[in-house]
């Protein structure tokens, strides 16, 4: 735009002095003749096209409306050359050029889209009904088994609700944990029953089912056993195959003895287990052990340690073999017992025997302790706790030992088989065919 040009100030005239009158002129019109012709392309002169242009082609960027082919008059109409008249750009194109992308898909994959949505639809409407059904199995189980625990209840099989119409179930995964049976609790019951055929319907009005086959597998865990039965003084631990072994202690006449023990694992019926206790020993820490039950094995016999030190002790041998009937067991004639009382190198001669220490091993020591006191207490044994120890008998040992277990009788048909020990615990399978639960009519 180029600058106007200065414009002298009118001379006012003077009313007397007889000159024609001056009419005066507006400024903003004679300025308004001096600009360029109006544009209404580009109302500011600024020479810029509008977005129609650039998307028409009728303009160049940079270069101002009308220096097209046409000439630059700048006369309405020839901004674009084609003689259209201006308008605003359209601001909703490109959302109209979005909603078209969706026109451009094709019909089959809108339709693959739809079957995709419509399966997952139906998958999690089938794994909601696998919940609530397990979670109604588990709750009918436990009231039929009288279990005090609810069980775990999975159910395999996809889908699930075509094996609720066809009311047969493929598998049917159950484990149940601390199941009462007699004076221990199994810590686990796993089964798996197959080919499941349900007497009702699906979730609602289930009332039983046949089951037509099933396996599975009871655990019976040593920290249960170690529990319920030492009453947290005895633990119990593999010792083979078939057998277990007790390590603990027991309170006798004030005194703590070592406590062990085997227990045989053996099979009670189909049904059942049961341990048999052998080899039990009571041993007083360091002196002798005491083992329960008949001759010739039970009694109360010195460890080697203590025969060891006894052969080296002068005072304590003299005290035995003034006992007639240990000297005898020592194979000591009473005439050299009676010499060794006096005389050191008599004792020697016994003591130092190589068969000394082994035939003194060999010597129960109950009655000579029950009758000889002071020789008892000279041997580091108290009367007392000895005493005691004799009047124990096996069945009362044992019975702190032994266990034995039935299955719940509810659950008819299911046997046990295969009974082992393993470091967790004893273990036996369960099988069974055609059991039945609940109302199967």
């Amino acid at each position: 735009m180029r600058s106007p040009a200065r414009i002298s100030s009118p001379q006012p005239s003077h009313p007397h002095s007889g000159s024609p009158p001056v009419h005066y002129s507006n400024p903003y019109e004679e300025l308004a003749e001096l600009a360029d012709p109006y544009d209404p392309d580009d109302p500011l002169g600024l020479g810029l096209a509008s977005d129609d242009d650039d998307a028409d082609g009728g303009g160049h960027r940079g270069e101002p409306i009308g220096s097209g082919s046409g000439s630059g008059s700048g006369s309405e109409g020839d901004g674009d050359g084609d003689g259209a008249a201006w308008s605003p750009p359209n601001h909703r194109r490109s959302s109209r050029r979005r909603r078209g992308r969706f026109r451009g898909i094709p019909l089959t994959a809108k339709a693959l889209i739809g079957l995709l949505v419509l399966g997952l639809l139906l998958v999690l409407g089938d794994r909601c009904a696998v919940m609530y059904s397990e979670r109604k199995a588990e709750q009918e189980l436990q009231k039929k088994l009288d279990l005090a625990t609810a069980p775990n209840v999975t159910i395999h099989g996809f889908p699930f609700l075509t094996q609720v119409l066809g009311k047969e179930l493929q598998q049917v995964d159950i484990a149940v944990p601390d199941v009462a049976a007699d004076r221990v609790s199994l810590a686990e019951v796993r089964a798996q029953a197959q080919d499941i055929r349900i007497v009702g319907d699906l979730p609602s009005s289930f009332r039983g089912a046949t089951v037509g086959r099933m396996k599975g597998d009871v655990l019976l865990s040593f920290e249960d056993l170690s529990r319920e039965l030492g009453a947290s003084q005895v633990r119990f631990k593999a010792l083979g195959p078939s057998s277990v072994r007790a390590d603990g202690k027991l309170p006798v006449a004030g005194q703590q003895v070592s406590l062990h023990a085997q227990a045989h694992i053996q099979r009670q019926g189909d049904r059942g287990i049961s341990t048999s206790v052998t080899d039990m020993r009571l041993d007083i820490p360091g002196i002798a052990t005491y083992r329960p039950g008949p001759e010739p094995r039970a009694g109360l016999y010195l460890h080697k340690k203590a025969a060891r030190q006894i052969s080296e002790d002068s005072e304590k041998a003299r005290a035995l073999l003034s006992i007639p009937s240990v000297a005898e067991k020592l194979e000591v004639s009473p005439a050299e017992a009676g010499q060794a009382r006096n005389d050191d190198q008599m004792l020697d001669r016994i003591t130092g025997s190589p068969r000394f220490v082994p035939a003194l091993l060999a010597v129960n020591l109950v009655q000579a302790a029950n009758d000889h006191p002071q020789l008892a207490r000279k041997l580091g044994i108290d009367p007392t706790v000895a005493a005691a120890l004799t009047r124990m008998k096996v069945p009362e040992l044992t019975d702190k030992l032994e266990l034995s277990f039935q299955l719940p009788q509810k659950a008819k048909g299911i046997k046990l088989a295969n009974i082992g020990v393993s470091p967790e615990g004893i273990r036996a399978d369960l099988t069974g065919a055609g059991l039945s639960f609940g109302k199967t009519r």
